[in-house]
């Protein structure tokens, strides 16, 4: 009988936990609350109903949001796949449209919090196509808002936010319902936009609008680390970053933000010419599908100031290969920096379609500056004037990029200096032309065979060569 008992108990909690929350997901009605949250994302998702029903889809979208909330994601796409074919139901359905359209919005939540904004978008198109109410219309805009802002789709994203302010504003839904999606995207737009102000302003937002809830306090934590950044506060943001990463905070935090801040640490890294400290801290961060976050891309950055471009082309293969699936926020740096590393090593046919397909992308999404952050100037405006000459539709895109270029390009090389070699790599570098063999250059320079061996295999990974001749080819095509 106790277990009995316990087992009703349970069934009893499950059941008001999945009423309340999914009766709280558009505002109108309060906010959900943090116990119904923790307890449905740790409840087995609910069986394949034999036909949908408004209580089932309810039960449903309850769990997504949950997971989605509470960081558990274990299950990835495959939970979607269970219930959905490409945003259609596998099974037949008997359904109002406002629970249909619940359901499709919490599946693009939970894809969003996945890291597959394409698909989260898809999800909330069609949430909001179903949508029988303002208030559904609004929690609907609010995931496209962040699907689109995730994938790079800047004006799309600042459409729907609107959209979803006016809809908040003109029904005076208390402003504890705002919808963290809205927040979330809004502060990916500010950053493409490198808008630090804008960023103050939703980290107040989330810090005044939930105080109680961890979850949106880290998330504002973050995005001040962002705000830093872009003011070039590279000290105090990185010393934030490593209390967000290491401290007790990020046990209630969400997996997208942390990635996202150890995205802003190698950034900052970068900005501050810590090259190999960067890709220190990006040795272990593994790209999740989708790549919402990209640390291929991030890795590109290191990679191509160190002049390292075969390596930096080894590295993004992938990501061209599938290039189907990857978030469009984060192709686009990938392409500007393949672009500049196609130069470098001489294929200048793969470097002018790189850099074409970077600025159609950036043409067609609203534009951003931060995939130029720390590109080398010079390179970067050579590679324009190709594309122009060939593509003159893309003046304007162009124009309204170099304007802001001069302010976010990687430091100037001095001519002659290879990033990244040391002292003793420049000068034995100096030698390699010469006549002398590996056994003279140790006498000459006081050292033995083995160091010297050791500084050449060196030299030859920053160059991307595999031997002597190679290498001294690259050193004077670089100005050595």
């Amino acid at each position: 009988m106790p277990g009995t008992q316990a087992s009703i108990n349970a069934r009893t909690a499950f059941h008001a936990a999945v009423v309340t929350t999914a009766a709280r997901l558009a505002p109108g009605h309060g906010i959900p609350e943090q116990r119904h949250l923790a307890l449905l994302a740790e409840a087995q998702p609910p069986p394949l109903p034999p036909v949908w029903t408004d209580t089932t889809a309810l039960t449903l979208a309850a769990v997504l949001v949950s997971r989605a909330r509470r960081d558990a994601l274990s299950d990835g796409l495959d939970l979607i796949g269970h219930y959905f074919d490409d945003t259609r139901l596998t099974r037949g359905a008997n359904l109002s449209s406002g629970a249909r359209a619940q359901l499709l919005a919490a599946a693009g939540e939970y894809c969003c919090a996945l890291g597959w904004p394409q698909i989260g978008a898809r999800y909330g198109a069609e949430a909001l196509l179903f949508a029988d109410s303002e208030a559904i219309s609004y929690r609907a805009h609010c995931v496209l808002a962040l699907g689109h802002a995730l994938n790079g789709e800047y004006e799309s994203s600042e459409e729907d936010m609107a959209a979803a302010k006016t809809l908040f504003s003109t029904h005076g839904w208390p402003v504890e319902e705002t919808d963290y999606l809205a927040l979330l995207a809004e502060s990916l737009v500010a950053s493409a936009r490198l808008q630090p102000t804008r960023l103050a302003e939703v980290s107040r937002a989330l810090h005044e609008t939930r105080p109680d809830d961890p979850y949106w306090q880290y998330s504002a934590s973050a995005i001040d680390v962002m705000r830093g950044l872009l003011e070039r506060d590279y000290s105090g943001a990185l010393a934030e970053t490593w209390q967000l990463t290491y401290g007790s905070p990020r046990h209630r935090s969400h997996r997208m933000i942390r990635d996202f801040l150890v995205c802003i640490r190698s950034d900052i890294l970068v900005a501050r010419s810590e090259y190999r400290e960067a890709l220190a801290v990006l040795s272990t961060a593994q790209t999740r599908p989708g790549h919402g976050i990209c640390f291929h891309m991030q890795r590109a950055a290191a990679l191509l100031l160190l002049g390292r471009e075969r390596e930096l082309l080894a590295e993004t293969d992938g990501c061209l290969a599938d290039e189907g699936n990857h978030c469009l926020r984060t192709l686009t740096p990938t392409l500007l920096r393949r672009a500049i590393a196609f130069a470098r090593v001489g294929s200048a046919r793969r470097a002018e379609q790189s850099m074409e397909a970077a600025l159609l992308l950036i043409s067609q999404t609203g534009g951003s500056i931060t995939p130029f952050i720390m590109l080398p100037l010079d390179e970067t405006l050579a590679l324009f004037d190709i594309v122009v000459s060939t593509r003159p539709e893309l003046a304007p895109v162009v124009a309204g990029i170099q304007e802001f270029l001069p302010a976010v390009a990687a430091p100037a090389v001095p001519a002659g200096e290879i990033v990244g070699f040391t002292p003793a790599e420049r000068e034995l570098a100096a030698l390699l032309s010469s006549e002398r063999n590996l056994t003279d250059i140790a006498r000459e320079r006081g050292v033995s065979l083995n160091t010297v061996k050791s500084q050449v295999r060196s030299i030859y990974g920053k160059l991307g060569v595999s031997g002597r001749a190679e290498a001294v080819e690259e050193l004077l095509r670089r100005g050595f």
